[in-house]
């Protein structure tokens, strides 16, 4: 199986939801039942990257995929240096609320490119709808230290996983110039 040219939004008619597989149960699970439920609620938006030919079933396996949606921040969960220069009411933020890839494409580089997709997709949207910052909750250890070699800074642990932010001047630095 090879990827496609480009992601596109989740299509349940589309796309092989089931045949999903990054090795984490919570993120295969979030793909095949809620991630087209979350964006029929308006809650999130999921992007694919399909294969780049159909299956058996004539659906696309889904080789990689990311989902945001908006969210805030206190000011007071970020480092004080910055939290200083900002209002006291909640402080918009993207979330990269799930990120994986088919565990076949595992070294190759698709996690770097995923993100990177995402990021240039937020960065669009943040032409649009500002936001001060994106944010990820890690699942992982390894997803933290992914994450980090990404310019993602720690910023606080919630609901027992470690949150990390990339403000969108550092992203303005990678898309803008």
């Amino acid at each position: 199986m090879s990827w496609g040219n480009a992601f596109v939004e989740l299509c349940k008619i589309t796309h092989d939801r089931s045949s999903f597989d990054c090795g984490e149960p919570e993120l295969n699970t979030f793909i095949r039942t809620q991630a087209a439920k979350h964006m029929q609620a308006g809650i999130s938006r999921t992007m694919v990257l399909p294969s780049s030919q159909p299956l058996l079933n004539q659906k696309y396996a889904i080789c990689a995929f990311y989902s945001v949606a908006p969210s805030s921040i206190s000011r007071e969960s970020l480092p004080t240096q910055l939290a200083k220069k900002l209002p006291r009411y909640p402080i918009p933020v993207f979330l990269l609320a799930q990120l994986a890839v088919h565990k076949e494409f595992h070294g190759n580089g698709l996690g770097k490119t995923s993100l990177v997709r995402a990021l240039k997709y937020l960065w669009q949207v943040n032409h649009h709808m500002r936001a001060y910052a994106i944010v990820v909750d890690c699942l992982t250890d390894s997803a933290q230290a992914f994450y980090a070699k990404f310019g993602f800074e720690v910023l606080c642990q919630r609901n027992g996983r470690i949150r990390m932010f990339l403000p969108m001047r550092t992203v303005e630095q990678i898309f803008d110039k």
